[in-house]
């Protein structure tokens, strides 16, 4: 939070949280003194953004449904429209509500280490690319909204990114009042350049004339959360394995949809372990590491980075028992905001 205050600070530019990586309401009274609002991708991160954080409300999806409109309207101060074709459906009753309208635009550049996660992928549906066909509905546009960043953890790759925007759409940039970068931009990373990011942000607000807005996710939670598990069983197969009362398909689903490992912190010492969930997916293993001593039922580990896009993506696969949210609060104690229980998981189906 202070760093993001800081590029706030020196930059001009204002920041929203991204509530498709992070939605834990329990502790946006703290997030809310750092950040300007929250940003979405539908209709109920919308309300969850404007009944529980407050501040500016940015509405975004991939598309509108014709039932959602009104009440999307309703909890948003900005609505930005993901195709000209949403634009065009929705734009009468978006000027009747009063709301600025913005516009997606696909640059058709972008750093991400995954296919999967590239908004200018081949065929992407992510944001209308054409210029002139943008340059149509300038007049009726606010704003305009690039997000072509994943995981982007180089200022330089971010730089030249930002002047082939410029290059290619400069000359809508001058006719719209606020322009939001998106996030995807790993500022949080120890040694990241913050002061030249800074820089590059005010000189791109002053030489356009508009406001810039940034929509961290995991650049505001890196670090922030932990997975615990307690080892249920150890046994061996070729390897010493640990069975733990967690999932990866349930709990930590990016490790499966991206086949990353887990990180564990200190992973070091001579006894090594496949520490795994307790599904019935073969492949629901948290990754392999090392302990100091062998692992015994009962023991608990902790699973790092476990805020962005882990709770908003948990689930009731195989029954497995939700993890509970506790906070540490900044006087060192720790409160259980919420459990969950039978209840919930029957009230999840139908």
């Amino acid at each position: 939070m202070q760093r993001i205050e800081r590029v706030r600070a020196l930059s001009g530019a204002k920041a929203l949280l991204a509530l498709k990586c992070f939605a834990t309401w329990s502790v946006f009274p703290l997030m809310r003194q750092y950040l300007d609002g929250t940003t979405s991708s539908s209709l109920y991160e919308v309300k969850l953004g404007h009944q529980k954080f407050g501040g500016e409300t940015h509405a975004y999806s991939v598309a509108f449904a014709d039932h959602e409109i009104d009440e999307v309207l309703q909890h948003s101060d900005k609505i930005i429209f993901n195709s000209l074709g949403q634009l065009t459906r929705f734009a009468d009753k978006t000027r009747a509500a009063g709301k600025p309208m913005g516009l997606r635009v696909n640059p058709g550049t972008s750093n991400s280490p995954y296919l999967l996660a590239d908004p200018a992928r081949p065929h992407s549906r992510l944001g209308e690319a054409d210029p002139a066909r943008i340059e149509e509905v300038i007049e009726q546009l606010s704003g305009l909204m690039f997000h072509n960043n994943c995981e982007n953890r180089s200022f330089e790759s971010f730089d030249a990114m930002l002047g082939q925007i410029e290059q290619r759409f400069g000359h809508l940039l001058a006719r719209v009042q606020w322009v939001s970068l998106g996030g995807g931009i790993h500022f949080a990373e120890p040694g990241y350049p913050l002061e030249a990011l800074a820089a590059r942000l005010k000189a791109f607000a002053q030489q356009y004339n508009v406001q810039v807005y940034l929509e961290p996710g995991e650049a505001a939670v890196a670090g922030a959360a932990t997975l615990e598990v307690s080892v249920l069983d150890v046994g061996f197969n070729g390897k010493p394995l640990a069975i733990v009362d967690s999932s990866t398909e349930a709990h930590m689903l990016d490790l499966l949809v991206y086949d990353l490992p887990a990180r564990i912190v200190p992973d070091a010492g001579p006894h090594s372990y496949l520490v795994c969930g307790k599904t019935c997916l073969a492949g629901d293993i948290f990754g392999e590491f090392r302990f100091a001593e062998p692992l015994q039922v009962g023991d608990r580990i902790s699973i790092q980075d476990a805020a962005g896009y882990t709770m908003v993506k948990k689930n009731w696969f195989n029954g497995v028992a939700m993890p509970a949210i506790v906070v540490r609060r900044l006087d060192g104690h720790l409160e259980v905001v919420r459990q969950f229980g039978f209840d919930d998981y029957v009230n999840s189906l139908s």
